[in-house]
């Protein structure tokens, strides 16, 4: 999975990689000439004492470590580029995909875990790829050709190699194995900080009123705990991986001058070639713990990469289609010219697994210029019914068409830029108040906006503000009031030229009055379109044209307000729990 992630994502970035493998083979030689040098200074300059051979070599040396030092920044650079590319397009893809997702595909992961694979499972390849490129090409390089120096240096010294080479990797080897479950929960510890993080910041106002803080404090320090015992148990291993790293080099350097020593009295080698001999030794045992090291980051970047590929092998339900059908355009009615119909044929909505359905045989009709308003308990199926026709869902039976057209068969962008829709949770994005409404049309002007504010009862508190227009939105629209964010977000959807519109109990948190009014200016700022309507408070719907009555996703009446009150129990029966027997009628 690793493999196939990186060979995709690098595709572009092969010759600048091919370009590090190039350079980090004349790093590495020029690492392995040090040495050689810098014996031949102290056998043929210092031992001689041949001042002018110290200065030439000296200067070979300098030029060497110039051509090192440039190989290495130019490297290391290309390295951080195809690196730092990798998890720019790894990001933008993931992000670009979960955009595609419909809303039960999205919660199969949740929302922390889908910010954790988008974010720390990234930085865990994008920094594997870095590593590898900075460091870890130059291992076998180095290992291969400094045991090569080494042994032209002196075969009998060189027979340590078979004792130190195998120690360290018994010793590393024994850590690392008890390192890598560690790396395989870490991730879902992070998912579940990022979850009680998130949790924890929504539902703050939630915590406070109940006065809960100690209770979610313990699950934060439990999640927190868990995430850093886990942090701690690596880091402990980490401490004993490196001290003993250490001193197995340290004992090797020892190991190397006793016997080299006893070569170099009994006129076997050097006195140089001992020293270039300890630098080929140190240099083979570095390359042994680097490449020890991508073992032990290779599985986390491997868990990184399972995660991020179990998210885009998700394939979105909802598609454009191979040719897509276009709506035809508006042809009017006596209400308005921007109407659209929309027709719900024998429709019977499923979720993935679930065993009843959430809507049964839904057969509607919606007109352009009337308002058709859904009412029923909760969890009766309303906001599932109208999520269904900018295609949110899809229908498991029966379709779903505007204009004739079934939904499926248009492009989803093209139907979207249709139906404006207000959610249940009116969120608004970070930026001013223009910004946040210019999501609805990017290029609005202020006259537009302004128009939409005014139908959504909203224009009021928008001109009290210092700065208008260019007032900050906080992420939510935390900064606005309930009402004031459901306002802000009817006029969001206002100001797109619609032709269908759907309110999913957007007036919820609205005074009657403002209620009133947000109503019946409704019909002129939309132009004669099809409004569409769910309410939990009747006196929000009992004057639209059609009301329909859901209840357990099975419409049980459908009429005006005066003909449900005689002919629907349901209905009736929710009238009356919220309003007078005198006031209904």
């Amino acid at each position: 999975m690793l493999f196939t992630t990186l060979r995709h994502y690098l595709r572009p970035y092969r010759f600048p990689l091919l370009a590090v493998l190039v350079l980090k083979v004349a790093e590495t030689i020029a690492v392995l000439t040090l040495p050689t040098l810098n014996a031949s200074i102290i056998n043929e300059g210092v031992v001689a004492g041949d001042t002018d051979r110290i200065w030439s070599l000296g200067g070979l040396m300098l030029a060497v470590t110039v051509v090192q030092g440039i190989a290495a920044v130019v490297a290391t650079y290309l390295a951080a580029k195809a690196s730092m590319g990798l998890g720019r397009q790894m990001r933008r893809d993931i992000f670009t995909h979960v955009q595609r997702l419909n809303l039960e595909e999205v919660s199969r992961f949740g929302a922390p875990s889908l910010i954790t694979r988008s974010t720390n499972d990234i930085q865990q390849i994008q920094m594997l790829v870095f590593m590898v490129c900075a460091m870890m090409l130059m291992a076998p390089i180095m290992l291969v050709g400094g045991t090569i120096m080494a042994l032209s240096v002196d075969v009998p010294l060189s027979g340590l190699l078979l004792v130190l080479i195998p120690l360290l990797l018994v010793v590393v080897g024994a850590l690392t194995t008890r390192l890598l479950p560690h790396f395989k929960v870490m991730q879902s510890r992070i998912d579940r900080v990022n979850l009680v993080m998130r949790e924890q910041i929504q539902g703050v106002r939630v915590i406070r009123a109940f006065v809960r803080q100690d209770e979610r404090r313990r699950v934060f320090d439990e999640a927190n705990d868990a995430l850093t015992a886990t942090s701690l148990s690596i880091g402990r291993l980490f401490a004993l991986l490196m001290p003993a790293v250490q001193v197995i080099m340290n004992l090797s350097v020892i190991g190397v001058y006793w016997f080299g020593s006893q070569r170099v009295i009994s006129g076997g080698m050097e006195i140089g070639d001992l020293t270039a001999f300890v630098n080929y030794i140190m240099q083979i045992l570095f390359s042994v713990m680097i490449a020890i090291m991508l073992v032990v980051q290779l599985p986390r970047a491997q868990v990184a990469a399972e995660r991020y590929q179990e998210v885009m092998a998700v394939e979105p339900a909802i598609t454009a289609p191979a040719t897509p059908v276009h709506l035809p355009a508006p042809t009017g009615s006596p209400a308005g010219p921007r109407g659209r119909e929309v027709r719900f044929e024998h429709v019977t909505f499923r979720y993935p697994g679930a065993e009843a359905a959430v809507l049964s045989d839904v057969d509607l009709v919606m007109r352009p210029g009337r308002t058709t308003a859904f009412i029923g308990s909760t969890g009766s199926g309303k906001t599932t019914l109208v999520n269904l026709i900018p295609r949110l869902l899809d229908v498991t039976e029966g379709r779903v068409t505007i204009d004739g057209v079934d939904v499926r068969d248009l492009d989803p962008h093209e139907l979207r830029s249709a139906v404006a829709t207000v959610p249940q949770k009116a969120f608004l994005f970070s930026g001013t108040i223009r910004s946040t409404l210019r999501h609805g049309k990017k290029d609005a002007d202020d006259a537009e906006i302004w128009d939409a504010l005014e139908a959504a009862q909203a224009a009021g508190f928008v001109q009290d503000l210092d700065d208008g227009l260019d007032h900050d939105v906080d992420q939510g629209g935390v900064n606005f009031s309930g009402g004031q964010r459901q306002r802000l977000a009817i006029a969001r959807a206002l100001v797109r030229d619609a032709g269908v519109y759907i309110f999913d109990d957007s007036f919820s948190a609205l005074d009657y009055a403002t209620d009133a009014r947000l109503r019946a200016g409704l019909p002129a700022a939309t132009d004669g379109a099809t409004l569409v309507v769910v309410a939990q408070r009747v006196a929000s719907i009992r004057h639209a044209e059609q009301i329909v009555v859901l209840d357990e996703g099975r419409v049980v009446g459908t009429g005006t307000h005066e003909e449900l009150m005689s002919t629907c129990p349901t209905y009736s029966e929710i009238v009356l729990s919220q309003i007078s027997e005198q006031e209904a009628a």
